[in-house]
């Protein structure tokens, strides 16, 4: 039980600083090109218009981070048990049942992100054979991981969850 609680705790860090490193990415990349747009639009300056023709990339590359920062922070809410939640049964159980319902919910969680996973990776083959392109020629399944790789990441969160629910249901400890 220690060692999952040692390796949530070190998978919190790293989605902790992979949201910073990808935010500080996406308000760069944001910022340089609304500069570059009010240089050449207001200071008439056909450079500023030449390398933004260069950076036509930052624009699909930031909301494809959208995605990334959107599974990160649900990974992250989810290890917390701030993750949004259909809450219906808590005030019709009694005290005592809430550690079940918990349990339940993290395995149906869990079973549902195991579907999306499935469905997701079949995407990313599909993907793979009609063989789109994105920014910089990159193709375009490689941009579609994140579904599949955010899924799994939080499938793993609500089996951590499971297992943790399950220790305390049917042992009794927390």
């Amino acid at each position: 039980m220690k060692a999952l609680r040692q390796i949530d705790s070190v998978l919190a860090r790293v989605e902790g600083w992979l949201i910073i490193v990808l935010l500080w990415a996406m308000l760069g990349l944001t910022f340089i090109q609304v500069c570059l747009r009010a240089l050449y639009t207001h200071g008439h300056l056909q450079w500023a218009n030449t390398v933004m023709g260069h950076m036509d990339w930052s624009e699909p590359f930031v909301r494809l981070l959208v995605l990334w920062l959107t599974f990160l922070g649900a990974s992250l809410l989810t290890q917390d048990n701030k993750h949004i939640k259909i809450d219906l049964f808590s005030s019709l159980l009694p005290e005592r049942w809430l550690p079940f319902r918990e349990f339940f919910l993290s395995l149906a969680s869990a079973l549902v992100c195991a579907i999306m996973v499935k469905v997701c990776a079949g995407y990313v083959a599909l993907e793979m054979d009609f063989g789109a392109r994105m920014f910089l020629q990159i193709p375009s399944w490689v941009g579609q991981l994140i579904l599949p790789g955010g899924f799994s990441l939080l499938l793993l969160r609500f089996l951590l969850r499971a297992v943790h629910q399950g220790v305390e249901v049917f042992t009794g400890t927390k």
